[in-house]
């Protein structure tokens, strides 16, 4: 059994590094994808609604809650690995049209070759800059967005402000939602320059992630849920706390970014680079 395990496993160099998809141990169909050695998404073939990411889990329980149980949404992601999400999204909300964006094209090409995507799911992959492809697209085109981007841990500074902010309330639909995974540590600098960020633009949000993050203990994930209307923070609250590693949700946003204003451009700089051995950036 380990030897077959060993001969799916598969590595290429692609533009952001070396990429390999590793055979999940305890899952026959299931594979993680690592960059330079760093774990970015982990998908199970035969079942996409196993998200192995207590973050990702985190992100899927908002679009679960954002519109009524089934209702195909109009879903743009902005970073893709191997496409965890969308898959969650197909599988979940049969019809949904989503659209992908992945700076990375060498990588897009393995991920389709070897982690093929479901024959009905209706998700489009483009090649490009995030921002540049945003710029580009049409005024309230998506219902959500899931911001993910990291290059070498990291999000790109003009990904962090708030004239790319703006770009992004432009194409939400004023119903719509925008989920951004935000990775930091103590004392939590860009997570709440994040915040205020964010929250200029789409005013009502909310925050999820481990408590020792969401205290400035420990470097992670922070998961912002932002729009224009409130967000289902009760029933958010509850699928956090009962996670396989519960989460808390913030909602004193006020509080939390307290003394923090919002990026331009001029100031804008890439989120922080994460402790040895620790990912901010799995999808």
């Amino acid at each position: 059994m380990a030897q077959r395990r060993a001969s799916r496993r598969r590595s290429e160099t692609v533009a952001s590094g070396i990429a390999e998809l590793v055979p999940d141990p305890d899952r026959d169909t299931a594979f993680t994808l690592l960059l330079d050695d760093a774990p970015q998404s982990h998908v199970d073939l035969a079942d996409p609604t196993y998200l192995q990411f207590e973050y990702v889990r985190r992100i899927a329980a908002a679009i679960d809650l954002v519109a009524g149980p089934g209702r195909p949404l109009r879903a743009l992601h902005l970073g893709g690995g191997a496409l965890t999400l969308p898959r969650y999204l197909a599988a979940t909300r049969p019809g949904s049209q989503q659209r992908v964006v992945e700076i990375d094209g060498p990588l897009v090409e393995m991920v389709r070759r070897e982690l093929p995507l479901p024959e009905r799911a209706n998700i489009r992959v483009r090649v490009g800059d995030a921002r540049e492809a945003v710029e580009s697209m049409k005024d309230s085109a998506y219902d959500v967005i899931v911001l993910d981007v990291f290059a070498g841990a990291r999000t790109p500074a003009h990904l962090t402000s708030l004239e790319f902010a703006q770009q992004l309330a432009r194409v939400l639909d004023p119903s719509g939602w925008l989920i951004a995974n935000i990775a930091d540590g103590p004392p939590l600098r860009h997570a709440r320059a994040q915040v205020a960020t964010l929250r200029a633009v789409l005013p009502q949000a909310c925050l999820v992630a481990d408590a020792a993050v969401l205290r400035g203990r420990r470097f992670g994930n922070l998961v912002v849920l932002a729009g224009r209307t409130p967000p289902p923070v009760a029933e958010l609250t509850r699928r956090a706390a009962g996670d396989w590693f519960p989460g808390r949700v913030e909602t004193d946003l006020d509080r939390f970014a307290a003394g923090a204003t919002p990026v331009p451009d001029a100031s804008a700089v890439a989120s922080p680079v994460p402790p040895a051995g620790l990912f901010g950036n799995r999808k």
